[in-house]
C-alpha cells in the first residue's frame, strides 16, 4: 500500500481527530483490519486477531467520544501485544509448537491498563519459541518477516511487535525484553522502542532481567504507551512507582521534547561491546553522527570503554540455556519433540552444567550489573549500537546462527537487562543497501523520561526519512 491511511496516525493524531468529530476509532479499526488483510499473509505478525473483540471495543470508544467522556489519549487507539502477554481467552504458546496449546485464564497487567484506557487491542503478536532466538523464526507460526522487505528478519524475539509496527497495524505494539528483544527488532525495522527499567512495567510472571515495553514509528507514540502500562499492579514484586516526573534520576531532562535540551548533559559514546561480533563499519559511523548530534546542541561527548568481555557473555549464555533445558525437559517427549530444532540443540548445551557452573554464570550475570552501572554511572545517557550488523535474511533463527557458540549480537543490549537501566532505541540512519539502522539510548536506572526524551528530541533533531513499507501488489 502506498499512501498512508488513518492505520498510519500517531496515538495523538487519533484521539484529535476522534475529539473533532473528524473520524472515530471504527474507522481507524477499519484501517488498520484492511492493511492487516493486506500484509498478514505476507508478514505472519498475529498469532492471534481477534475482529470481534476489537470491533465490540471500538464500538464502546466510538460512543464515549461522541458522548464527550473519553477515557483518555489512547481511548480507541489501535494496540497489538506480545503472545506471552495474558489475554484471558488467548491461546499463550510462547512460540512454540504444542500437541495442545495453554490458553490465558486471566489479563495480565499490561492488558488491564490498555482496557482500562480505551485501548482497542486488536491481535496478539507472534514470537519464536520460548523468546530466545532473534527472529521471527518459530516452530509453531513460521516465519514472520520485515514489512519493509519480507526477505529480511524482523528480529526477535518480539518479532510480530515490529512487523506489526512497521506495517501499520496501529501506532502502539508491546513487546517484552530479557536480553534485546524489543531494542533488535526495532533497529531491523527502523522503530522506536523502550526497553524500560525493570520493574518499571509490572508483569504478572517477573523474572531477572525481563521487561515489557512499547515499540511504535514514533518515540511520542512509545511515551504514549509508557504512561498507560507503568501504573503499579501487586501481582509484580519486583514494581516500581509508576512514573512521576521527578524521580531522582530525570533531573537533567523530562519527556518532552520542546524542554529537552542537550546542552550541559555529559553523554557518552561506546562504540566496542568488548565481547561478541566486530561492528558493521557503517553502524559504527551512523552512531557517531549521532552523538555528534548531541555533541552540535551542547552535550559533552566522552567515549565509554568496553566493559564486558567474552567469559561473560559466554556465562549469561549459558545460564540462559540452562533455563531453556529445564524447560524442555519438562514437557513431555512427544512435545520436545515439536521445539524448533535449533533451540533444542541450543537448549541441550545446558543439560550436563553442574550446580557449581550455574553458580559461577550466576554471579558472572551480577558482574554485568556491577559492571555496567560502574561504565555508566559518570553519564546522563550513553549512545551505543544496538546490534553490530544490520537485517539478516528471515529464515535464518540468528544473526550469527552457530548454535554451539554464544550469542555474539547481544554485548550493547543485554547489560542494561541485568543492571535494570533503561534503554531506547530509535532510527538513526541507513546502511548503503537501504537496511536500518537504530541507536540505543540508555540512561541510569529509574531515568526513564530522560531516555524518550533524548529519543524524540533526535527524531525531531535528525529529521530522518522513515522507512517505506514494501509493496505486495
Amino acid at each position: 500500500m502506498s499512501q498512508n491511511t488513518l492505520a498510519d496516525h500517531t496515538a495523538d493524531t487519533m484521539t484529535r481527530g476522534y475529539a473533532s468529530g473528524d473520524f472515530d476509532p471504527l474507522a481507524t479499526l477499519t484501517a488498520v483490519t484492511n492493511r492487516m488483510d493486506e500484509y498478514e499473509p505476507v508478514i505472519n505478525a498475529l498469532h492471534h486477531r481477534d475482529d470481534e473483540r476489537s470491533q465490540a471495543a471500538a464500538e464502546a470508544s466510538a460512543a464515549r467520544w461522541r458522548e464527550g467522556r473519553s477515557l483518555g489519549p489512547l481511548d480507541g487507539v489501535p494496540v497489538t501485544i506480545k503472545e506471552n502477554i495474558a489475554r484471558t481467552g488467548v491461546p499463550m504458546p510462547s512460540g512454540h509448537a504444542w500437541a495442545e496449546v495453554p490458553v490465558a485464564d486471566h489479563d495480565a497487567p499490561i492488558t488491564e491498563r490498555l482496557e482500562e484506557a480505551g485501548a482497542v487491542i486488536v491481535g496478539s503478536t507472534t514470537m519464536p519459541d520460548w523468546g530466545m532466538l532473534s527472529s521471527g523464526v518459530s516452530s509453531l507460526h513460521g516465519v514472520t518477516r520485515s514489512p519493509l522487505d519480507p526477505s529480511l528478519t524482523t528480529g526477535g524475539s518480539s518479532a510480530g511487535a515490529g512487523a506489526g509496527a512497521a506495517a501499520g497495524y496501529g501506532p502502539i505494539h508491546i513487546g517484552s525484553d530479557i536480553g534485546g528483544s524489543i531494542r533488535l527488532p526495532c533497529t531491523w525495522l527502523g522503530l522506536a522502542g523502550l526497553k524500560p527499567s525493570f520493574g518499571r512495567v509490572p508483569l504478572d510472571a517477573p523474572y531477572m532481567g525481563r521487561c515489557a515495553g512499547p515499540m511504535a514509528r514514533t518515540m511520542a507514540d512509545v511515551n504514549a504507551a509508557m504512561d498507560i502500562i507503568c501504573a503499579p499492579d501487586d501481582r509484580d514484586y519486583s514494581r516500581l512507582p509508576r512514573i512521576t516526573g521527578d524521580e531522582p534520576e530525570t533531573v537533567s531532562g523530562s519527556r518532552s521534547p520542546g524542554d529537552f535540551d542537550p546542552k550541559g548533559l555529559k553523554i557518552g559514546i561506546q562504540l566496542d561491546a568488548g565481547c561478541g561480533e566486530p561492528v558493521d563499519p557503517q553502524i559504527t559511523s551512523t552512531i557517531t553522527g549521532a552523538a555528534e548530534r548531541f555533541a552540535r546542541a551542547g552535550a559533552e561527548i566522552e567515549t565509554v570503554a568496553p566493559f564486558i568481555d567474552d567469559g561473560l557473555l559466554t556465562d549469561m549464555d549459558l545460564f540462559w540455556r540452562v533455563r531453556s533445558w529445564s524447560d524442555l525437559r519438562a514437557l513431555p517427549v512427544a512435545e520436545q519433540a515439536l521445539i524448533l530444532p535449533y533451540i533444542q540443540a541450543w537448549a541441550q548445551d545446558g543439560a550436563d552444567v553442574t550446580g557449581l557452573r550455574l553458580m559461577e554464570c550466576y554471579h558472572s550475570v551480577q558482574e554485568i550489573r556491577r559492571r555496567t552501572v560502574a561504565a555508566t554511572a559518570a553519564f546522563d545517557l550513553v549512545i551505543s549500537p544496538v546490534s553490530p550488523d544490520a537485517a539478516f535474511p528471515a529464515e535464518q533463527p540468528m544473526p550469527y546462527p552457530k548454535v554451539h557458540e554464544p550469542m555474539g549480537h547481544i554485548g550493547f543490549t543485554m547489560p542494561y537487562n541485568m543492571s535494570e537501566q533503561p534503554a531506547g532505541t530509535v532510527l538513526a540512519g541507513y546502511t548503503k543497501d537501504g537496511r536500518t539502522i537504530g541507536a540505543q539510548i540508555s540512561g541510569r536506572r529509574f531515568a526513564d523520561e530522560l531516555v524518550m526524551a533524548a529519543g524524540s528530541w533526535f527524531e525531531q533533531d535528525a529529521d530522518i526519512a522513515v522507512p517505506v513499507r514494501a509493496s505486495l501488489g
